[in-house]
């Protein structure tokens, strides 16, 4: 084994610039949600500096790998760099100072042991945002028996499961061993650590969609010695074939595809109100299983050691309760890693905005004029593939840096209402709220689109188009015709809450990197000695999110140049990286 195996590699500073796209949500509630709206509206503020990794992490890093950390000088435990000619010097960090709202509703959630009661109008945008494989229409679920009131077995005689059908496992088998030929950096990392098995022990509970990549993800933290019980995030996301594939393996999973408000929160108690099984880490997508177990059980919150949250909803809440003083456990943002924002929101929305559209409108984009509403990676994107099939894209943004961007790009930067009578689409992408609102659907042509590709469901207005003289008219799953008096018509996709995932598919090999990601960050919390981490969130470092990068080269034939050692000196850098400061943007 290499000797600089022992060695620090560089930290990373938690507390990225937020950009302007769908990482960025809207999270205000009614009075009657389930998470109190405090949490809900959180911004994000300082964090700590991470410290190491774990030497149990290097360990099948190397494994898995020739990979190598890198030297890097540590000075009063404060991240430095090495200059050129030996100067060490602080490395800089970017502060922020967010006003955070007072705390003025509580959480006063109610579980029902039988009724479908809802909880509110309104809940956590990681539970209502529609994001699923699309297919079915699973818009009305109150029609069909409830997955709780039926009784179901595995082949196995177990019961510690709660889903749509078990006999579909078959089919959600096939489905997720078509994700494992694609997610090969996962599974190299299955193969290097199952031996070693890094996580035994963990008891982890997670709250993610629940398809067949997360899946992969699922059972390669089992392969590594971990216990999991797993809800999903999200009512409409789950595919219902993984569901049974991962109940019939014994895996207790609790979601199915069209779950009411109510049925969410019983799927998220049911993972951790288990006699004699008390969870020590979160795996979470929103926030809804931290805040669930910080609010309802708060003796096991404490037992808790580490969390790991993919999404800017949860970011959001988890920066308050260390602002508070109440977050009395470490936590990783995957977020805001370089690999998950740059790829699964540039280009996963590059590819998929095409495919959905396809699938629900049957929209033909030569020569079509679209108006898309923001310009971060989301946005970028939507647009580039848009104008790519011959649309004429107009951009709109708040952000002058973003702006330009767009003008640089070649698009036309203007206001969504100097366009909105002309355009034949119009796109979300911001995360914001009422980005469209009445007063722009009231203009809109006869046949014009209307969709989000934002994380959150508040960008289109929706509940306004909730009046007497318009008439819904439902055509098919996730396809919804709204008609003024006068006849004209707007298109509807997905009633306004996230298209891609909800209508169609998205790159498995994309979801590979993020989930790669979340299984490291699993790794490392766990196995951090006591006392390394504190009570507050951090990013992975930097190399390791160029680890991230190098497994998923391999699927490319892709070969690296390394750096002599006389370039290596006179950039300042060690030869195995990392490459970039931690403040620099890609």
């Amino acid at each position: 084994m290499d000797s600089s195996l022992n060695s620090k590699p560089e930290i990373q500073s938690a507390t990225p610039p937020m950009e302007n796209n769908n990482s960025v949500e809207d999270s205000s509630h009614n009075d009657e949600a389930a998470i109190s709206s405090a949490l809900e509206t959180a911004g994000i503020g300082d964090s700590s500096e991470p410290p190491t990794i774990s030497s149990k992490l290097l360990r099948m890093l190397e494994a898995a790998t020739n990979w190598r950390p890198v030297l890097v000088k540590m000075q009063n435990s404060e991240e430095v760099f090495e200059e050129n000619e030996g100067v060490v010097s602080e490395a800089p960090r970017t502060k922020r100072q967010i006003q955070y709202p007072e705390q003025t509703r509580e959480f006063d959630s109610r579980l029902t042991k039988t009724g479908r009661r809802s909880l509110s109008h309104s809940i956590s945008h990681s539970s209502t945002d529609s994001n699923g494989s699309g297919g079915s229409d699973a818009e009305n679920p109150e029609d069909e028996v409830s997955p709780r009131d039926v009784q179901q077995i595995n082949s196995k005689g177990s019961r510690d499961f709660c889903i749509k059908n078990i006999k579909l496992a078959d089919f959600g088998r096939r489905e997720i061993e078509l994700a494992e030929d694609e997610m090969t950096a996962l599974m190299a990392l299955r193969k290097a650590a199952q031996v070693e098995k890094p996580l035994a022990g963990a008891k982890i509970v997670g709250c993610t969609h629940v398809t067949a990549q997360t899946a992969v993800l699922f059972e390669t933290l089992v392969v590594l010695g971990a216990q999991c019980r797993w809800a999903a995030c999200n009512i409409y996301s789950t595919q219902d074939e993984v569901a049974a594939a991962l109940a019939e393996q014994d895996l207790p999973v609790f979601a199915w595809k069209g779950e009411s408000e109510d049925d969410f929160w019983w799927c998220i108690d049911r993972c951790v109100n288990v006699d004699g099984w008390e969870p020590n880490m979160i795996l979470d997508d929103g926030g809804d299983m931290t805040h669930w177990i910080y609010k309802k059980y708060p003796h096991l919150f404490k037992k808790v050691k580490g969390i790991v949250e993919e999404s800017i909803t949860g970011i959001h809440r988890l920066h308050h309760l260390s602002k508070a003083g109440k977050l009395c456990v470490p936590a990783i943002n995957v977020n805001d890693s370089v690999t998950k924002q740059k790829f699964d929101n540039l280009y996963c929305c590059r590819e998929s905005i095409l495919d959905s559209l396809k699938k629900t409108a049957d929209i033909m984009f030569g020569g079509k004029q679209v108006a898309v509403c923001g310009y971060g990676e989301v946005g970028k994107g939507c647009s580039a593939a848009l104008k790519a099939m011959g649309s004429v894209v107009y951009v709109t943004e708040i952000d002058p840096i973003c702006a330009l961007q767009a003008c640089m790009d070649g698009f036309r930067l203007t206001k969504l209402g100097d366009v909105v009578r002309q355009v034949d689409m119009v796109i979300t992408c911001t995360g914001n709220k009422n980005v469209v609102v009445r007063e722009h659907m009231d203009l809109m042509k006869n046949g014009c689109v209307v969709c989000n590709m934002g994380r959150s469901n508040t960008e289109i207005d929706v509940s306004s188009l909730r009046t007497p003289e318009l008439v819904w008219q439902h055509v098919r799953a996730q396809v919804d015709h709204i008609i003024w008096p006068d006849g004209r018509r707007i298109v509807l996709l997905a009633r306004g809450r996230v298209l891609n995932l909800n209508s169609s598919t998205v790159p498995i090999y994309v979801l590979s990197i993020t989930a790669t990601t979340q299984a490291l960050a699993l790794i490392e919390l766990f196995n951090a000695p006591e006392g390394r981490y504190k009570q507050d969130v951090y990013l992975l470092p930097k190399k390791l999110d160029e680890y991230v990068a190098s497994l998923h080269l391999l699927t490319f034939d892709a070969h690296l140049t390394e750096l002599t050692d006389e370039q290596a000196k006179y950039m300042g850098l060690n030869k195995y990286g990392p490459f970039k400061p931690t403040y620099y943007r890609y």
